[in-house]
């Protein structure tokens, strides 16, 4: 069946798969990374010309604003970000990140960039009071924080009581003393 042009696997198709590597007729892999094993083999697919070039990702918010990326794209961008949290904020694999975001597409691509480096991407909503945030800043241990600049203020209000965090992490087009801006980063 195609959808959109694109042949996609059928749900029976999936589930015979599945069963196959249960029955250990396939091999399961060792280490698997749905950024480089998945996303990455679709983007080389896209660039070789044997997949067409579908956004990987698409969000539009309220005000009709756009953001088309292809897999080409979101791979290279999921590079660069896995790169800023390595380098600027000095996480490795393993390290806790939590991320007070709304879902702007920075959150997908950050999300991604955490899978594809090892990184424990840490979820919180935007509604999130200070106390939470303090909570999960504490239980996770978690050496930086992901923010936007309207929700910073209440992010910053926990910060002294933060012992393990090294680095804070700004989404958006303000800046804050103190805090790396990640679109500068890119």
């Amino acid at each position: 069946r195609t959808f959109h042009g694109n042949t996609r696997l059928l749900t029976s198709q999936i589930i015979s798969h599945y069963v196959s590597i249960n029955q250990c007729k396939k091999e399961l892999p060792e280490y698997f990374n749905f950024a480089s094993d998945v996303l990455d083999e679709w983007a080389r697919l896209e660039k070789d010309g044997k997949r067409a070039a579908i956004p990987a990702f698409w969000w539009v918010n309220e005000e009709g604003e756009e953001v088309k990326w292809s897999f080409q794209e979101l791979g290279s961008l999921s590079r660069k970000a896995a790169n800023v949290l390595a380098e600027a904020c000095g996480l490795q694999r393993g390290d806790r990140v939590v991320a007070v975001l709304p879902r702007v597409p920075e959150w997908w691509l950050l999300n991604v960039a955490c899978i594809r480096s090892g990184i424990v991407f840490i979820p919180g909503t935007s509604q999130l009071t200070a106390k939470d945030i303090s909570y999960r800043l504490q239980a996770s241990k978690a050496k930086c924080i992901i923010t936007s600049d309207s929700l910073a203020p209440a992010v910053e209000s926990v910060l002294p009581d933060s012992q393990f965090l090294k680095s804070k992490l700004l989404v958006g087009q303000g800046s804050r003393a103190g805090w790396l801006n990640l679109k500068e980063l890119l």
